[in-house]
């Protein structure tokens, strides 16, 4: 029974990651700050659905105590730790850019501490498409030069990748940093388009659809996303002898066990063609409100997904629309609508 410390575990991907994982025998230790920047009972709901398992347990505190923190890890002596919690959404960071210093940059920073000094055999940590930022070419791959980003949250989540990297050659420690692109499933974050798209619709009021609906995104489904990133846990990079020694379309570091893999549908769809989904699966027609771009918002996201294939043998499956029909479902059940 591997034990896996996962940050994270009462949030969106966190809770799906850790039932999985419990699901397949391993111990998860849970660690989560319980902030309010969205509805904190949805977040304590998730804790008690993992709490029916034997194999987890779980703290509720802050990334940023390093302390209790590097405590948590010495009782619970990890195997693998697994980096999921931060402060999201792109555009909430126009607002609070402080609240993404101190839990991306910081609090990542302890977590990065925990993960040396209890020398686990793997170090997974969140980063995300967001990465990209100004770039045009796609499918976006991860050897892509990537310097361009457009909000302080994509920079915090790019010096993570950075932080990631130079501990990897310190210390040697195994470390894979996964960029998610859109991701939607059951129990996610009511500020996530899809589900606002959801609720805004049932309730008969309109949705703001910006860039006047000319955007794509590469949506992946959490279930999809998470078994992705059980499987790279199986798969920590090992420091080359030689840069020669890399395969072409490896992001795999010439002087670290460092590598970041893309974790995406590899399917762009356009914004419409998933308001339509919603549409279909809720059973009536969306009060549509077009607006401009917004500020640090990018027009598309498309994953290249084959590094995760060629690493993992595992490649996103979940249909569109039987995606959105299922948390269509598990909206109307939770909310009771």
């Amino acid at each position: 029974m591997k034990r896996v410390l996962v940050t994270g575990t009462a949030g969106f991907i966190g809770f799906h990651l850790a039932k999985l994982l419990l699901s397949e025998g391993f111990r998860v230790h849970g660690y989560d700050g319980m902030t309010d920047y969205y509805d904190v009972t949805l977040k304590q709901r998730r804790h008690q659905m993992l709490l029916q398992s034997p194999g987890f347990s779980a703290t509720e505190d802050l990334l940023e105590n390093h302390e209790r923190l590097l405590q948590i890890a010495d009782e619970f002596q990890p195997e693998v730790i697994v980096h999921l919690a931060a402060q999201a959404g792109v555009r909430y960071s126009l607002e609070q850019p402080r609240s993404y210093i101190n839990t991306n940059v910081v609090g990542t920073f302890n977590v990065m501490e925990a993960a040396r000094q209890h020398k686990v055999e793997h170090l997974l940590m969140a980063s995300t498409s967001s990465i990209y930022g100004a770039n045009e070419d796609m499918p976006f791959t991860e050897v892509d030069k990537a310097d361009n980003q457009l909000t302080i949250y994509a920079a915090t989540k790019k010096a993570n990748e950075a932080m990631g990297h130079s501990y990897a050659h310190l210390w040697d420690l195994p470390t894979t940093m996964f960029r998610f692109f859109t991701v939607y499933g059951t129990w996610g974050r009511p500020d996530l388009a899809y589900f606002k798209f959801v609720d805004l619709i049932l309730n008969g009021k309109p949705i703001d659809i910006y860039n006047h609906g000319d955007m794509y995104r590469d949506f992946t489904h959490v279930e999809d996303l998470v078994r992705g990133i059980r499987l790279l846990i199986d798969a920590p990079p090992v420091r080359p002898a030689s840069a020669d020694d890399i395969e072409v379309g490896d992001s795999l570091s010439p002087v670290a066990p460092y590598r970041v893999v893309n974790i995406g549908n590899g399917d762009k769809v356009r914004l419409m063609d998933f308001i339509d989904a919603i549409e279909e699966a809720v059973g009536q027609k969306a009060v549509r409100n077009y607006m401009p771009m917004q500020l640090g918002d990018v027009p598309a996201t498309w994953a290249d997904n084959s590094l995760l294939q060629r690493l993992t043998g595992y490649r996103p499956q979940t249909e569109l629309k039987d995606g959105i029909a299922q948390f269509v479902a598990w909206y109307r059940d939770y909310y009771n609508k």
